[in-house]
């Protein structure tokens, strides 16, 4: 049996208060990934799809590249990936404690003030303002139930008949 190195993903959530400075800690475990990673500081975008911030190291850089790599050079599609990936984001600095300051134009596109959630996935990490994550969860919970139906069903269907007298 193989054992997976979790200091290599971005795992669970945690939710941390701004300090008066704006300042706020990079849960430990996830400071373990950044390091582990190499990379120096954290990268941070706006996610393209929810009111949130995509954060991480060279691994999200990676994907971001390979991403753009798949799309001809001077394409519109490479331009726009670009933009919104590359010419929105921005690299924190991330200080002796692990806390990093996130700026005012970060803080207003995650719409958080006081607190923030961070909220593992895998290869990245997402920052959210406490509320919005938790409906985002509930929801998220809601769509997974109906796609493991629908693939418990499609695999089910898949499935050569059983014999007669067959246990389940």
């Amino acid at each position: 049996m193989s054992l997976v190195r979790v200091v290599d993903r971005f795992v669970s959530n945690f939710t941390n208060r701004l300090d008066a400075k704006g300042r706020v800690s990079i849960p430990a475990p996830f400071r373990a990934v950044l390091a582990s990673d190499g990379f120096e500081g954290l990268y941070v975008h706006p996610s393209l799809d929810a009111e949130a911030l995509d954060c991480g190291g060279n691994a999200l850089l990676k994907e971001i590249d390979g991403l753009l790599g798949m799309l001809s050079p001077y394409s519109e599609e490479r331009d726009m990936f670009s933009t919104a990936l590359l010419g929105t984001s921005e690299v924190l600095k991330v200080d002796p404690e692990g806390r990093v300051i996130l700026t005012e134009s970060l803080k207003s596109r995650a719409c958080v003030s006081s607190e923030v959630t961070f909220v593992g996935q895998g290869h990245k990490f997402q920052i959210w303002e406490p509320g919005r994550f938790r409906a985002h969860l509930d929801e998220a919970r809601n769509r997974v139930r109906d796609l493991r139906k629908q693939l418990g069903s499609g695999y089910a269907a898949a499935l050569p008949p059983r014999p007669r007298g067959a246990r389940e």
